[in-house]
């Protein structure tokens, strides 16, 4: 029986048989870099596709690179219209620097943001950001967000209840450095596509993916084009790639929707 069936199997497949042990990894390897390079097609189609529909998102929604380093902290666990009511309470209070916020008192800041949920925990979030720029960088965030990426990525992971997600928003939209943001919506959308499989892919993984693949365009235009994917990822999980009722059929990424990964309703 296991005779009959490998003789079927290399009647398929005389190519993959044929070859030698080191030849067979140079086979799998090529097989593979194939895939890869055909994902990294889709990715950058993707953004074309979106960019159609959506526009350019002009993300991140923020009038100074404080203001969106105070939503990346506040969004957490929340909607942006909720960030938003938080951060006018802020502007109303005239205390949106670094100075005047480290200044008022944790319980003062929890009221003022109560509208972004989960105040306390954000308020003492908040003030251990800004109790490292203003006491180890003047409240400077010029010197803050100074040099290499992965040493200033570093140093926002060092504070307490800042985490991959939030310092990559920092770095990206306020520190002007390549590093690209991924989150939720960016998972659920890339394995329904079969863009990365399994559901224990490591946010790590998730974001050396998509820096690999779109690091098609030069440093500087490259770094508005993580912005707005980003932004555009974030429009598509909101809008068609939802936890339940999924909206493939009018949503801009269909046509990059590899064969066996539509989502039907009924599947969520």
């Amino acid at each position: 029986m296991i005779y009959r069936r490998k003789q079927r199997e290399r009647r398929r497949n005389p190519e993959t048989f044929n070859l030698q042990p080191e030849t067979f990894s140079c086979y799998l390897f090529r097989v593979t870099k194939n895939a890869t390079s055909a994902i990294h097609r889709s990715l950058r189609r993707a953004y074309r596709l979106m960019l159609a529909r959506f526009g350019h998102q002009g993300w991140w929604p923020g009038e100074t690179p404080f203001e969106i380093c105070v939503g990346a902290i506040l969004t957490q666990n929340t909607n942006w219209r909720n960030v938003e009511r938080a951060i006018a309470n802020l502007k109303t209070a005239r205390v949106l620097t670094p100075a005047k916020m480290f200044a008022l008192p944790e319980g003062e800041l929890a009221r003022l943001i109560r509208p972004a949920g989960y105040f306390n925990v954000k308020a003492r979030r908040l003030r251990a950001f800004l109790r490292v720029l203003v006491e180890d960088f003047g409240g400077d965030l010029t010197r803050l967000f100074a040099g290499d990426t992965a040493a200033v990525r570093e140093r926002l992971l060092a504070v307490k209840g800042i985490g991959p997600e939030t310092a990559d928003s920092m770095l990206l939209y306020a520190g002007g450095h390549h590093s690209f943001v991924v989150d939720a919506y960016t998972k659920r959308i890339f394995l329904r596509h079969g863009w990365v499989h399994g559901e224990k892919i490591t946010y790590h993984e998730l974001k050396a993916l998509c820096e690999t693949a779109l690091a098609d365009r030069p440093a500087p235009p490259r770094l508005d084009y993580w912005q707005d994917y980003h932004a555009q990822l974030v429009m598509v999980g909101k809008d068609f790639c939802r936890p339940r009722e999924a909206r493939c059929e009018t949503c801009p990424l269909k046509p990059v929707l590899a064969d066996g990964h539509h989502i039907s309703n009924s599947h969520h």
